[in-house]
């Protein structure tokens, strides 16, 4: 009779028991990003990747793997995307494949592990301005500090990273001083520390790590991310603000609205484009850079230069709010005004008078009396015919030719009423006359 009792007891403890029985629930399944890294660093790069580490965070992922083949960039996008692999709380994985040079080196230096395939090279990190030279002392100071620092943080040995990025550090063992940066070689690496392992593509990789059961998701740019770090790139800005101010120029001495004004402000923008999907600009620049064109349009019917004079500060204002390196900004606005103004003048002073293109698209003529240009009918006639003023010339007035009233200007200063006077010029509907009372 206990029997039942029991045996009811029993089915009850074990299904409390299956209830908290780790053995009981399945595992979860492993999840890894695949983020790659390729070609030129800039701001468009670092929006892409804010992308990605947000999706794996919010994926809760075990590991961000950044597929890394770059021959570096800007250092301030590189700065950016320091500070975002090193803020994440995911593993963060750095796969030298084929090459992680300057920006990409620094990049590789703030994940948590490294690891290179078989004759990839990392380093070579000294910062270049726009012109392919080494920087100035102030900005080599910030970047070989931060290259010290991304090593340190890291937990490797900081000489290395330094020699990347200053040349007079020698370490001849390696390659490296009397004037050449360090490159470390997969096999160099893994000897100094700065790679965790050398495997031969992303599947040995993962083995390596212990995901080879994992889920894999690929991260790839879409079409528009593809667009603004093109848009983005250090090289390519000052082209299009160039082909944007010149096509403008072109516009203002052109009859109508054609070709030169319209590549101009497709220009324009596509530089705002690509800063807003990087997520440097906001709309209210391009509201900005809209308002300062009104602005200037407004300047050709309203007199006076107030309006022009705002409008042009308001585009100026709107091209350094969409960017935050207002030091390039500046070079570039410098490079495409001094490229405008050097094409402007080889176009009209040279090309204008030899090529028939420029001749339709530039407006040469000019509206002359001699040309038989007048806005009114020119009276002629009246030129050395005399009358009286009705009414004082300030030097505007009215005089009487034979019963005719006719509005006149005084070729000097001030004629009384009552004066007699002779036409001297006629230029349309403004007639020029002389006192000739006292003569």
């Amino acid at each position: 009779m206990k029997i039942k009792p029991m045996i009811a007891s029993l089915i009850i403890v074990l299904s409390f028991a299956g209830l908290f029985n780790p053995f009981g629930a399945e595992a979860k399944e492993k999840i890894v990003y695949v983020v790659p890294v390729t070609e030129t660093v800039e701001k468009g790069l670092l929006a892409f990747l804010e992308r990605a580490v947000k999706e794996a965070e919010e994926a809760d992922a075990d590991a961000i793997i950044f597929d890394i083949h770059t021959p570096g960039g800007a250092v301030d996008a590189a700065g950016g995307i320091g500070k975002l692999l090193t803020g994440t709380k995911i593993k963060t994985v750095a796969f030298v494949n084929k090459e992680a040079l300057s920006a990409g080196a620094y990049i590789s230096l703030n994940t948590d592990e490294i690891y290179m395939v078989p004759g990839s090279t990392m380093g070579a990190a000294a910062i270049i301005d726009q012109q392919g030279n080494t920087a100035g002392k102030k900005a080599e100071s910030y970047w070989n500090a931060a290259m010290k620092a991304a090593a340190v943080e890291s937990g490797r040995d900081p000489i290395y990273a330094q020699a990347m990025a200053d040349e007079s550090i020698d370490l001849p063992e390696l390659g490296a001083g009397k004037g050449k940066l360090l490159t470390l070689t997969a096999d160099q690496a893994l000897d100094v520390g700065y790679s965790e392992g050398t495997v031969k593509n992303m599947d040995g990789l993962l083995e390596k790590l212990g995901y080879e059961d994992a889920e894999v998701r690929n991260v790839n740019e879409t079409f528009a991310e593809k667009v603004a770090r093109f848009l983005t790139n250090p090289v390519v800005i000052p082209i299009l603000l160039t082909i944007g101010s010149l096509g403008l120029i072109i516009e203002l001495y052109s009859p109508g609205f054609g070709l030169p004004g319209f590549a101009g402000l497709t220009a324009l923008l596509l530089f705002f484009y690509g800063h807003l999907v990087a997520g440097l600009a906001g709309f209210e620049t391009i509201i900005l850079f809209v308002l300062g064109i009104g602005l200037i349009l407004l300047e050709f019917f309203v007199p006076g230069g107030i309006a022009g004079i705002i409008g042009f500060g308001a585009i100026i204002t709107s091209f350094f709010l969409a960017t935050d390196d207002v030091m390039h900004m500046g070079i570039s606005l410098l490079i495409a005004f001094a490229a405008s103004v050097l094409f402007s003048i080889l176009m009209i002073k040279v090309f204008g008078k030899r090529m028939k293109f420029f001749k339709r698209i530039i407006l040469t003529d000019s509206t002359s009396t001699e040309k038989g240009y007048v806005s009114n009918k020119n009276r002629l006639e009246l030129i050395g015919v005399e009358g009286v003023t009705l009414t004082p010339l300030r030097p505007s007035g009215t005089i009487l030719i034979e019963d005719e009233r006719i509005d006149a200007v005084s070729e000097g200063g001030f004629i009384p009423k009552d004066t007699k006077v002779r036409v001297v010029k006629t230029e349309g509907s403004r007639i020029v006359v002389r006192d000739v009372s006292s003569h």
